[in-house]
């Protein structure tokens, strides 16, 4: 069950003609699939409700706490990725350092992890895509409209988007690189437009104080408290104050989840060992930057106290009487959140695709197709089950169970990071982690207390699909272990 693949051996794999991807990325093609992928809901939603209900204007304090955690584990991930790089992202990299079983445990996580986060995505996007149609006048049946809307079934939107987004990636990493570029473009283009525009509406005194003093929720708790904090640390659950930078910190976590879907792609790169860590680093940088930015600028706009829930940015130009800024953000946020339904699409599918390649899966759809060198079958399977999901899925809860996912493949990478430093000194690294083991453990801290501030509710269901999880490890994936069977010189 603790059995490793050794990182050449990893490497070998993908240089078998029906299993190999095609390598056609670079360090700038990466950034921007980091930037798409994390510029999402987060910036356009998330803003508003922390600063309302947990840290008024130091919400770009929460922001920065928030980077960090992911800058520490990102540090971790551009060792791995440069150092092994092979499709699968903290799956691959726990498989060459700590075990299959936590491998496969971890790879589980994380196809949970893309599936929901395309799912919700979707969701999401058609809700802004009807939007705007209403504003011009057009309107779907009400039973197309989806389980959020009145009447609404199905969501036909969200089901197309996913269907024809995984057409673009069985098409081709290229395509779907100049495609991202893109939209990307339009998206960072909008978020400056916020940034800059802004800029003359801020008025000073809405920072004071820039950290509202701590109050305790009515009722002894609030929607994001944890129970878990409250026993280990004797927490007494508060909104505002210091406490509140970090329980808003553990919500706009949310706004960065992807930025380790860049490490999916290191099989697809031209020079990993060099591109990989500055497309990690480099998107994660960015976003932070952006993130604080349009932090500031809208708790400047409008006292936190009086700032929307669902559309903070646009409501905050309403109130300073430029409706047209709402508009715009709207069809930013629409045309942004295209980019992490692909991005989190593309990163599932290489993460199954890997499993299946090490026989943890059934090794049909290892196979790469014959013309656009991209994992087809995974592609289109997964494709067509999560469009289904996403037509009758309801936005509710599940964003905190990728929070959790992340958070765990977080703590796994930063682990296997000081295992393998270990195990294979001799290993040539084109980047090192620095400070290691202090930064790993660091990483690890870090992440473990952001997921002790995630509901209890959260773990539960956690737990339920890790124990899934492990039953079809020991019924399927540890018979038929590509690993496994070479030991014991069976045929795959």
């Amino acid at each position: 069950m603790f059995r490793t693949k050794s990182v050449e051996q990893s490497i070998r794999d993908t240089e078998e003609p029906e299993h190999a991807l095609r390598k056609s990325l670079s360090a700038w093609d990466l950034t921007v699939f980091g930037v798409g992928v994390i510029i999402g809901t987060g910036i356009f939603v998330l803003t508003g409700k922390v600063a309302k209900e947990n840290a008024g204007p130091a919400t770009a304090l929460a922001f920065v706490a928030a980077g960090i955690v992911c800058a520490l584990a990102a540090l971790c991930y551009a060792e791995f990725a440069s150092t092994v790089p092979v499709a699968g992202s903290a799956y691959t990299f726990a498989y060459a350092s700590i075990g299959e079983l936590p491998a496969w445990i971890i790879g589980w996580d994380l196809v949970l992890e893309f599936a929901l986060g395309t799912a919700v995505v979707a969701v999401g996007w058609s809700g802004y895509v009807r939007s705007l149609m209403d504003n011009i006048g057009w309107h779907l049946p009400a039973a197309l409209e989806g389980p959020d809307a009145p009447g609404g079934t199905f969501d036909i939107l969200a089901f197309l988007l996913v269907l024809v987004l995984t057409v673009i990636l069985v098409l081709g990493m290229k395509l779907s690189a100049r495609i991202t570029a893109v939209v990307v473009a339009i998206k960072v283009t909008v978020v400056m437009i916020v940034i800059v525009a802004g800029l003359f509406f801020i008025v000073g005194d809405n920072y004071k104080p820039f950290i509202p003093p701590a109050v305790t929720p009515e009722g002894g708790g609030s929607n994001w408290d944890s129970p878990l904090v409250q026993l280990l640390f004797g927490y007494e659950p508060t909104n505002f104050g210091v406490m509140g930078i970090f329980t808003a910190a553990s919500i706009v976590f949310f706004a960065f989840i992807g930025f380790d879907v860049v490490a999916t792609a290191a099989e697809e790169t031209k020079l990993p060992q060099r591109d990989m860590p500055r497309g990690i680093l480099g998107s994660l940088f960015i976003c932070t930057v952006l993130y604080v930015a349009v932090a500031l600028v809208v708790t400047g706009m409008q006292h936190y106290t009086e700032l929307s829930v669902s559309a903070p940015l646009a409501d905050a130009f309403k109130a300073a009487g430029h409706p047209f800024y709402a508009g715009v953000i709207s069809f930013g946020a629409a045309v942004g959140l295209t980019t992490v339904c692909l991005i989190l699409l593309l990163g599932q599918t290489r993460v199954f695709f890997a499993m299946s390649r090490d026989g943890l899966l059934p090794r049909f759809f290892s196979v790469t197709h014959p013309r656009f060198k991209t994992p087809y079958r995974p592609t289109i399977l997964l494709g067509v089950i999560i469009a289904i999901v996403a037509g009758f899925t309801s936005i509710n809860e599940l964003a905190t169970l990728v929070n959790i996912g992340t958070l765990f493949a977080f703590v796994m990478v930063a682990a296997g990071v000081m295992v393998l430093r270990r195990t294979r000194p001799d290993l040539h690294r084109a980047f090192k982690t620095p400070w290691v083991p202090v930064l790993p453990i660091l990483s690890i801290a870090a992440s473990l207390w952001l997921m002790l501030n995630l509901p209890g509710e959260t773990w539960f269901r956690f737990a339920v699909w890790m124990a899934i999880g492990i039953v079809v490890y020991f019924l399927y994936g540890r018979g038929h272990s590509r690993l496994g069977r070479e030991g014991r010189d069976a045929p795959y």
